[in-house]
């Protein structure tokens, strides 16, 4: 058996729904034929698709059903996992420094480690863009991690919990929920927060009525919900939205946040004691920090068509802290899952020929529509030809049928992470099983 030392060294620094599936595409075909040497780092041991953080905020997944261990997960794909956040990248020298863990005490558990690469993939995913916008950071909600979407979920609980209980009359806005942002992630979040909460209601929170003491506002700089999306698109969901008595401004840009609500610039004051913020992206920090490479105004990396990083062909990156440019076309990659499990599927081409001393693949984004869920019951989307096989238009779903493609694209990512057996067994198990016979909701 070939010195794991002497084998070609790849980390990949992010395991999100694009490095989890990369770890295991190059586990399996060049970790476990000792082609390569693979590692992941992540700075947690667990990994949850993040289009499903919304529904951990509102209480309406379970986590421990969901996640999947990175541990177990690199045992059996033939990859290394390594616990840790990225610290500092040495271009020159090939090197990255992870910081080291540390208990909620502060005690250190795992110490401060260098790793040597030959191949470095940076897929660390994005953050929140509060755009240094005052107030933001200090009184809103965010949901960028399952760490952050667990602790809305329990500020949820309580603030309903004591709502119930209260012996004086509800302060203006103590219920009101305000979401600054109209993309995907903010929609979504609405929607499966007006349910999460009618829910808890029926279950014999009394103290509170629904309908009056309960508001969510959803507020958008641009002039229509799902701006990023098609016209049509955008009507439907504001229509969905408006059945479900969710408030929607639009042209609104926020100009502060207080612990009282959200002032905008025309200035009408937004009224809400739970304040998200869900109006923009970018990716982290220490990027533009690193020597050796190039990033935009957001943080993120330049990289070319190859996915490599234009100042070093050693690194690359992918998915939302990447900026690559559209392969004859003009403009950039949108930050979609789908765009992200694409190069995916391109970095385990270009690793073999990187091996091979072959060229490497330039990527092309091909976009297969969107869908945005409105909790449980529906949804509406746009799907490509791309998708539906040779024809070349697009076709505009609602309603069931779109619940069930979006509930597919779940259900695309976990078989890529587990594969076709382990992912029917999970299924025809949770059917068994009859999820439906418990709570959706939780209460603790």
């Amino acid at each position: 058996m070939q010195d794991a030392a002497a084998l070609h060294q790849i980390i990949i620094v992010g395991g999100g729904a694009g490095g989890a599936e990369l770890a295991k595409k190059l586990g399996n075909s060049l970790g476990k034929a000792q082609r390569a040497n693979i590692m992941l780092v992540d700075l947690k041991l667990t990994h949850l698709w993040k289009p499903l953080l919304h529904e951990v905020a509102a209480g309406t997944l379970n986590t421990s059903v969901e996640e999947m261990e990175y541990i177990e997960h690199a045992l059996l794909n033939g990859y290394h996992f390594r616990l840790g956040r990225l610290e500092g990248v040495d271009c020159a020298g090939q090197t990255i420094l992870v910081a080291p863990t540390l208990d909620e005490k502060g005690v250190q558990i795992i110490p401060q480690r260098r790793f040597h690469f030959d191949t470095l993939i940076l897929a660390i995913g994005s953050v929140s863009h509060h755009f240094n916008i005052p107030g933001v950071v200090e009184h809103c909600l965010f949901l960028d991690s399952l760490q952050q979407a667990n602790d809305f979920q329990q500020y949820l609980l309580r603030k309903m919990l004591k709502a119930q209980t209260r012996t004086a009359p509800l302060r203006e806005g103590e219920l009101h929920i305000a979401i600054a942002g109209a993309g995907a992630t903010g929609i979504e979040l609405a929607a499966e927060l007006m349910g999460a909460t009618r829910q808890l209601v029926a279950y014999g929170f009394d103290q509170i009525d629904a309908s009056r003491d309960i508001k969510i506002t959803i507020i958008e700089a641009s002039n229509k919900v799902l701006p990023a999306l098609t016209e049509g698109l955008s009507e439907a969901a504001l229509l969905e939205l408006q059945k479900m008595n969710i408030s929607v401004m639009v042209n609104e840009r926020v100009v502060e946040a207080t612990d009282k609500g959200f002032k905008l610039q025309s200035g009408v004051f937004v009224a809400a004691e739970t304040m998200v913020w869900a109006a923009g992206i970018k990716a982290a920090d220490f990027l533009a920090n690193i020597q050796g490479l190039e990033t935009n105004r957001i943080n993120q990396l330049l990289v070319k068509a190859s996915l490599q990083t234009t100042q070093n062909e050693n690194i690359f990156a992918f998915g939302d802290c990447a900026s690559c440019p559209m392969d004859g076309a003009e403009g950039f990659v949108p930050p979609r899952a789908q765009a992200a499990h694409q190069q995916a599927n391109l970095l385990l081409k270009s690793m073999k020929n990187r091996l091979a001393g072959k060229p490497l693949p330039r990527y092309k984004y091909v976009d297969y529509g969107s869908l945005v869920n409105f909790g449980n019951v529906t949804a509406v989307g746009r799907l490509m030809g791309n998708l539906l096989g040779k024809w070349s238009g697009s076709l505009n779903i609602e309603g069931l049928l779109a619940r069930l493609f979006y509930k597919s694209l779940y259900q695309m990512h976990r078989v890529s992470l587990y594969g076709y057996p382990r992912e029917i067994l999970t299924v025809l198990a949770n059917w068994l099983t009859s999820r439906s016979k418990k709570s959706r909701l939780k209460l603790h």
